[in-house]
């Protein structure tokens, strides 16, 4: 007998598969470098065929297990193929095939590819000579060291267990155990046979009043029939009535409970009509406060008006004054005028006759200068000089002063002439210039008409986007007031949702969130009942029973995905939550009964998205909606189906049933619905609001720039 072939995987340093063969039958050395695993494959051989690796613990079961990186490995085993040519091992077969697998928590042997326990592998080893009681045939590192370094007492127990002597010893100590436990048993038989004697006499005595007793039981038992008879007639009259009250009380609950659906459907009609009508007094707040503005300014401009209309009456009163007092002057003065006109009148005829004399004396005077005159004239020239010389003298005197005059004058002639000339350019110089003038100031004219004009239709414009920009805060204002009650209805369908779960479900569906936005992981569709609609409110307790925590799972696209998001969700230890990978998920198609007035599939009252199908019919595929119990019952049965009635009693297809009392107040489907709802409603109030705020600031910087 010897080791044919040794297969290692995952244990210690060998993670994959390792087969080691061939082995010679006589010796065989295993040689390497320090860490190439020699040690390790010696402990392997140790792991199938000695005591050395029982009772472990989680870590020692660990320590075993390849460790490395990469997926973890989960378990290990070791295989040793023996050749048993000369039949050592008691089987009768050539090969023995011996493998141990070890887990975390798991240990199990199997013999020739079938399970086997540990004992019957022990037994099997000492048969073949690997005796518990002879440790010696695998000889590990060091115990030559401390084999020589023994003592005298230590070599004689070696010897010992190598001859095998300890074994008859044990053997003769357990045998004397034996014998005293032998001892022992015999002396208790002794005494409980003693003790049977004494009963036997005393059961003989209690058999006499044993055979009384069955008599008079006897007559006991047919009086009670008698009196038990009597009492189930009465009974049988007594559930019958109850049966009755029971069906009364059971259709006075049902009456009950759809009074008590209606007033809670009604409750909560009442308090979205107040909470719209709280919203409404918000928005009428906010009118009256623009509207009390508006009225204020209102008021600032009569106020104007009527200070302007006051200094105009004022104006006017003044004028009136002064229009008085203009035509006291003037009364005045047509007055004096008068008396002037009259004092002229009276003063004409003598100032003409003055006039008429100054002219007749000058017209004498000039006639008495003419006379003068021609008397010098006549005088002659000659007594004017004394001698002719004298007189060309003064003629040539006369003579250069009139050359001197007419130079002088055609002098300024010339000048004149000059003068003429440049006044007439000037003229012209000047009309030109008056012309372009009267040119730029029409265009001008033009220009300025243009800007008037322009002007006012900038002005109008203005005014336009005032009134506009004031329209757009009224409505920023009413988008902040229905932003805050959009928000509360959100945070308060979102509180009830929460409640409708475990602490640790609740915690684990916000930590998915978070960690899928901070780690920007894709492939998170989102919870079921963010997937799924149902716009019937009466439907609406069917599928949420129907769905029950399923509603809370999170459905991703792979297994790949859903590892992830798990692993920082365990490594944080933020919650728990069910993943629903659409890779895995199978689903079967499906016989429904006709759809009417009785039976409605589930799947036909839900919306939902096409790439979502997998998960929506594993959780509702299998469910019908039914009338009543009965309907639902007969179907369950007949098309292996799950029925279920509004009020949410079910039939399981294996014939069970559930159902009872529900709290119409606390649904969760609703709540999910309203959450939805009223954060679909934010978000569009909301980016509403932004696109507000944007037009605003636009026409307040178009209004600088205007």
């Amino acid at each position: 007998m010897h080791i044919k072939q040794i297969i290692i995987q995952g244990f210690k340093s060998y993670k994959d598969q390792t087969i080691i063969e061939p082995f010679s039958p006589r010796h065989n050395v295993v040689v390497g470098r320090n860490g190439s695993g020699k040690s390790n494959f010696f402990a392997a051989i140790r792991f199938v065929l000695s005591d050395a690796y029982t009772n472990m613990g989680r870590e020692e079961r660990q320590a075993l297990l390849h460790e490395g990186t990469g997926p973890a490995t989960m378990s290990a085993y070791v295989e040793i193929i023996f050749d048993n040519s000369d039949n050592r091992f008691p089987t009768g077969k050539d090969e023995v095939v011996l493998r141990r697998t070890i887990g975390l928590k798991k240990d199990e042997y199997s013999l020739d590819k079938k399970s086997a326990t540990k004992t019957d592998v022990m037994n099997l080893l000492e048969s073949a000579g690997f005796s518990r009681s002879n440790p010696y045939y695998i000889v590990p590192q060091g115990r030559i060291t401390a084999l020589t370094n023994a003592k005298d007492p230590e070599r004689l127990q070696l010897l010992k267990e190598v001859a095998g002597t300890r074994v008859y010893e044990q053997r003769r100590q357990e045998s004397k155990k034996i014998i005293e436990e032998t001892d022992s048993k015999r002396s208790k038989i002794e005494e409980l046979l003693n003790y049977i004697e004494e009963r036997l006499e005393e059961l003989e005595e209690e058999k006499e009043e044993l055979k009384n007793f069955q008599d008079m039981d006897r007559e006991r038992r047919c009086l009670e029939y008698a009196i038990y008879h009597r009492e189930q007639l009465d009974l049988k009259r007594q559930l019958n009535e109850m049966d009755e009250l029971r069906e009364r009380g059971v259709h006075g609950s049902n009456q009950q409970n759809k009074l008590f659906k209606d007033d809670a459907e009604r409750i909560t009609k009442i308090e979205l009509e107040i909470a719209e009508l709280q919203g409404k007094i918000d928005l009428l707040n906010v009118e009256k406060r623009e509207l009390d503005e508006d009225m204020q300014e209102q008021i600032k401009a009569h106020a104007q008006i009527e200070l302007v209309l006051k200094d105009m009456e004022d104006t006017a009163r003044q004028n009136r004054e002064t229009k008085k007092r203009r035509e006291i002057e003037l009364r005045a003065i047509e007055l004096d005028i008068q008396k002037k006109e009259t004092e002229l009148e009276q003063t004409i005829p003598s100032y003409i006759n003055e006039v008429n004399q100054e002219a007749q004396l000058k017209e004498e005077l000039e006639d008495a200068e003419l006379k003068r005159q021609a008397l010098y004239a006549k005088q002659g020239r000659s007594s004017q000089f004394r001698d002719r010389g004298e007189r060309d003298a003064w003629l040539r005197k006369e003579i250069q002063e009139i050359d001197r005059t007419v130079m002088t004058q055609q002098q300024q002639a010339n000048d004149l002439e000059s003068q003429i000339s440049n006044l007439i350019q000037s003229i012209e110089r000047v009309s030109g210039e008056i012309q372009n003038t009267r040119n730029k100031l029409e265009q001008r004219k033009v220009n300025l008409e243009e800007m008037v004009n322009q002007f006012n239709e900038l002005k109008a414009q203005r005014d336009k986007l005032t009134d506009q920009r004031k329209e757009l805060w009224r409505e920023d204002a009413q988008l902040d007031t229905k932003l805050i009650n959009a928000r509360e209805q959100w945070k308060s369908n979102e509180r009830a949702l929460a409640s409708s779960m475990d602490k640790k479900t609740n915690n684990g569906l916000n930590a998915v969130k978070r960690i899928v936005e901070q780690y920007r992981i894709k492939g998170v569709l989102g919870p079921l009942y963010e997937l799924v609609d149902c716009t019937d409110p009466n439907k609406w307790t069917a599928v949420e029973v129907t769905a029950g925590q399923s509603l809370f799972h999170v459905v991703v696209d792979t297994d790949d995905t859903a590892t992830k998001v798990l692993e920082v969700l365990n490594r944080e230890q933020s919650g728990r939550v069910t993943f629903m990978p659409l890779n895995r998920l199978r689903t079967k198609t499906l016989e429904y009964p006709e759809s009417n007035d009785k039976v409605i599939p589930m799947m036909n009252v839900l919306k939902f998205d096409k790439a979502h199908t997998k998960a929506i019919e594993q959780v509702f595929g299998r469910s019908i909606i039914c009338i009543d119990l009965n309907v639902a019952a007969a179907l369950a049965k007949s098309h292996d189906l799950d029925g279920i009635t509004l009020d949410g009693d079910r039939v399981d297809r294996k014939g069970a049933l559930t159902g009872g009392y529900l709290d119409v107040r606390r649904r969760r489907l609703e709540a999910a619905t309203n959450l939805k709802k009223w954060r679909k409603e934010y978000q569009d109030l909301d980016n509403r609001a932004k696109d507000v705020k944007n037009e605003i600031t636009h026409i307040f910087y178009y209004s600088i720039s205007l």
